[in-house]
């Protein structure tokens, strides 16, 4: 384990490089024995100093659910992060890129909670059950740690790479769609980029926030009532720029659009 003094420093330079940014070197390079365990811990740190700072948490994000997903980052196991309300965007938004490092965009599916969900033995029903709504959501992706030779300890530390959400489209019950059968065909500046179906998400999406309820568990935590999960992409990032428009049809569930400036 890495001394709470290194953590903590590590924690000051995402935060400095997530008010600049920036992108640091990787920790992995500069701590080569850093662990999971380690990475979670540089995250709740930065976690409590944003929340200290007045920023509010509204969800979690499930990150490298997919094959696709961890054949594109080259990371083989699932991880995940904290969404704040300052980070929520409305469909159809206009969004600053400069507020992100290496901007890319992933298709999901986002669960809103009705109850709490708690490991250590949730399961796919169980989430089913506590599920309010299913939204479509496409994910902000925001790296503040070089890519190149990443492995997951620097992804989880830097809070799974999360930078923002836009939600948009149909909500649906869950019993109202087969959620394994949701499909989408992104679009970059009217072409088709990118396209999946949800199952690719471990069989099924539900079957990531039963994953993340367990894993939380380990770490003391559990998912609360209210709360929006992004349940992981199931299609490769989209690299944007300024001046991209994108738009996400999603079937039945209809469309998320938004431009970035």
């Amino acid at each position: 384990m890495l001394p709470p003094e290194t953590v903590a420093q590590i924690a000051d330079e995402l935060a400095e490089a997530d008010r600049a940014h920036t992108v640091i070197p990787r920790i992995t390079a500069r701590y080569p024995d850093a662990a999971i365990e380690d990475s979670y811990a540089i995250q709740r740190v930065w976690r409590d100093r944003m929340l200290a700072s007045g920023r509010r948490l509204v969800g979690r994000k499930i990150g490298l659910t997919s094959k696709a997903m961890q054949q594109a980052t080259g990371i083989s196991e699932p991880d995940y992060g904290v969404m704040f309300d300052d980070t929520v965007y409305e469909n159809g938004s206009v969004i600053d890129s400069a507020q992100f490092s290496n901007v890319r965009i992933e298709v999901e599916l986002a669960f809103v909670l009705k109850e709490p969900l708690e490991g250590p033995h949730c399961s796919l029903f169980d989430v089913l059950r506590a599920t309010e709504y299913v939204t479509p959501a496409l994910e902000i992706l925001n790296s503040h740690i070089e890519l190149e030779g990443r492995t997951i300890v620097d992804t989880i530390s830097d809070n799974a790479a999360y930078g923002g959400m836009v939600t948009g489209g149909i909500p649906m019950r869950p019993d109202q769609i087969d959620l394994r059968w949701v499909s989408a065909l992104l679009y970059r500046n009217e072409t088709i980029e990118e396209s999946g179906v949800a199952a690719a998400v471990l069989n099924h999406p539900a079957t990531g926030v039963a994953w993340l309820a367990n894993k939380m568990h380990h770490h003391g935590d559990r998912l609360e009532a209210g709360e929006i999960i992004l349940a992981g992409s199931f299609t490769r990032p989209m690299w944007v720029s300024p001046g991209d428009s994108v738009l996400c049809d999603y079937g039945p569930m209809g469309t998320i659009t938004c431009r970035f400036s």
